[in-house]
């Protein structure tokens, strides 16, 4: 995810892919325990996407 896409979407938006992205890492972190996770590489990317959105929700907060 791209922060321009994130910057350009509402609060309630961003709230929906945050709980979305927290349980795809949720769901990656049993995969990855029991060895079945097959894109190690998404583990990382879904937690700087979670890091992006937090961080852009809370300006978005602030700013209001």
């Amino acid at each position: 995810m791209k922060i321009d896409d994130i910057r350009g979407m509402t609060p309630d938006q961003l709230s929906e892919n945050l709980l979305s992205l927290k349980k795809e890492q949720f769901n990656l972190r049993f995969q990855a325990a029991t060895g079945q996770v097959e894109k190690t590489h998404r583990v990382d990317q879904v937690r700087k996407d979670i890091a992006r959105i937090k961080t852009v929700l809370r300006s978005k907060q602030t700013a209001a």
